[in-house]
C-alpha cells in the first residue's frame, strides 16, 4: 500500500511538472495572465509582439492597418503575410493582427484574439 502511494505521488508530481512546463512555455506566468489588459492596436508592435506606450508606425496592406516599431518591423509586416497572422489562445483559430482584439501583460507581451467573446473567456479562465 505504501509503495502504491509513493508511485502515485511520484505521477501526480511528474504530471504537474508537465503541466507547469506547458504553461510556461505558452508565455504566461499565472501571476501576469491574471492582469491581462486590452490595449489599443497602434500601441503594439506586431512583429515583436509587445504593447509599447507609443504609437508606433502604421503599415497599411490590403486595406488594414499593422504596427511596427522601426523600419525592420514595417518591411516585415509589408513583406510577410505570416508576419500579420497570430493564434487565438482560446480559439486556437489563426487571427489578423490587424483586425483581432489586442490583450497586454504587465510586461508587454501580447496576445490577439479573434473576437471580445474569445478574449473574455482568457481573461475569466486566468482570473482577470
Amino acid at each position: 500500500m505504501e509503495r502504491r502511494m509513493f508511485k502515485s505521488g511520484k505521477i501526480l508530481m511528474a504530471c504537474a511538472a508537465l503541466l507547469f512546463a506547458a504553461y510556461s512555455q505558452a508565455g504566461v506566468p499565472s501571476a501576469q495572465a491574471a492582469q491581462l489588459k486590452r490595449v489599443p492596436t497602434e500601441k503594439v508592435c506586431m512583429i515583436n509582439n509587445e504593447f509599447m506606450s507609443k504609437k508606433l508606425i502604421p503599415v497599411e496592406v490590403d486595406g488594414k492597418t499593422y504596427y511596427g516599431c522601426c523600419q525592420a518591423c514595417y518591411s516585415m509586416l509589408k513583406n510577410d503575410a505570416k508576419a500579420r497572422r497570430a493564434v487565438d489562445p482560446v480559439s486556437g483559430k489563426q487571427v489578423d493582427k490587424a483586425t483581432a482584439v489586442i490583450g497586454s501583460l504587465p510586461n508587454g507581451k501580447v496576445f490577439y484574439f479573434e473576437n471580445e467573446s474569445s478574449f473574455t473567456s482568457y481573461q475569466k479562465a486566468h482570473g482577470s
